[in-house]
C-alpha cells in the first residue's frame, strides 16, 4: 500500500476521467489519495470527490497563489468547514515569493488564520512554501509558542536547513515527482539525511511528473515511481518505504480511517 498524501482531483476531474484515473492508483496499490483544497470556492467540488469512495480523502484551505482572491478567509470558516469528517487536514497554505501571484501581507495573514484553524481543530497543517523559507519558519515557529500544531511541508525542494527547522517543529517532510530529476541532487542528499519514520510521499498531481513518465499527465498511480526513488537512496526496499510512509501518514493524518 501506498498512500498518495497530496493530489488535486478536482483538476484531473476536468479531464473527464477521474474514475479510470481512481482504478489505475488502486491497480499500482496506491490508496488512500487525498486530495487538496485550493480556493474556499470550489470546496464543495473537492468535498464531492472525497465522498465518493471510503479511500479518499481532502483538506481545507486557500493555497498562497489565491490569497488575494479570498483575503477574508477566516479561521472561523475554516474550523467549520473541516468539521466534515472527509476533511483530515488545514490547507494547502503557506507563502509563495517565487511567483508572488498575492502580497506577501495577505499571504502571511492567510498562513497564520490556517495555523490557529490547525490548532483548534488539531488537524494538520498542509504547508506549501516556495523562496520564503525565513519567513515560513519564523511564523511556524511563532505561531508553536502559541500553543502546538502538527503538520508536513508539502512537495519539499527546499534546503537542508529548512527540513532540518521543520523536524525540530515536529513536522513531516512530503517527497514528490522531483526527487527523480536529474537536477534534484540536492534534494536527494536532503531525503538521505531526513529519518524515513519522518517521510511522506505524493504526486501533487496533475503537476510534477516523475521520471520515467515526465511529458505525461501526473497522476495517483505514479506514487510509486517517488517512493521507489525514495527507497533508492535510503538503501531499503520499496516495500520498506510503502509500509513505512504509510504508518507515518496514519500517524500525521489521525481522521484518516482506513
Amino acid at each position: 500500500m501506498l498512500v498518495d498524501s497530496h493530489c488535486h482531483l478536482d483538476y484531473l476531474a476536468r479531464d473527464g476521467d477521474l474514475d479510470d484515473v481512481l482504478t489505475r492508483a488502486r491497480n499500482a496499490g496506491v490508496s488512500p489519495m487525498v486530495t487538496i483544497s485550493t480556493k474556499l470556492r470550489e470546496f464543495d467540488i473537492v468535498r464531492g470527490i472525497a465522498e465518493q469512495a471510503d479511500d479518499l480523502f481532502c483538506s481545507v484551505g486557500v493555497h498562497p497563489h489565491e490569497a488575494e482572491s479570498e483575503p477574508d478567509t477566516t479561521t472561523a470558516q475554516l474550523v467549520d468547514l473541516a468539521r466534515h469528517p472527509k476533511v483530515i487536514g488545514i490547507g494547502e497554505t503557506g507563502l509563495d515569493y517565487y511567483y508572488d501571484h498575492s502580497p506577501r501581507d495577505v499571504q502571511r495573514r492567510l498562513f497564520r488564520a490556517h495555523i490557529c484553524a490547525a490548532r483548534e481543530t488539531g488537524l494538520p497543517l498542509i504547508v506549501h512554501t516556495r523562496d520564503a523559507e525565513a519567513d515560513t519558519i519564523d511564523i511556524l515557529r511563532d505561531e508553536m509558542d502559541k500553543g502546538a500544531f502538527t503538520g508536513v511541508i508539502h512537495c519539499f525542494s527546499g534546503t537542508r536547513q529548512l527540513a532540518d527547522r521543520s523536524l525540530e517543529l515536529g513536522f513531516y517532510i512530503s517527497i514528490s515527482g522531483i526527487v527523480t530529476f536529474k537536477s534534484a541532487e540536492d534534494l536527494r542528499r536532503t531525503v538521505e539525511a531526513v529519518p524515513l519514520e519522518r517521510l511522506l510521499v505524493e504526486t501533487d498531481s496533475p503537476y510534477l511528473t516523475p521520471v520515467p513518465k515526465r511529458g505525461k499527465r501526473n497522476e495517483p498511480a505514479m506514487t510509486a515511481y517517488t517512493a521507489a526513488k525514495v527507497a533508492e537512496i535510503k538503501g531499503v526496499s520499496a516495500e520498506e518505504v510503502a509500509a513505512q510512509t504509510t504508518r507515518n501518514f496514519r500517524s500525521l493524518f489521525t481522521r484518516a480511517e482506513f
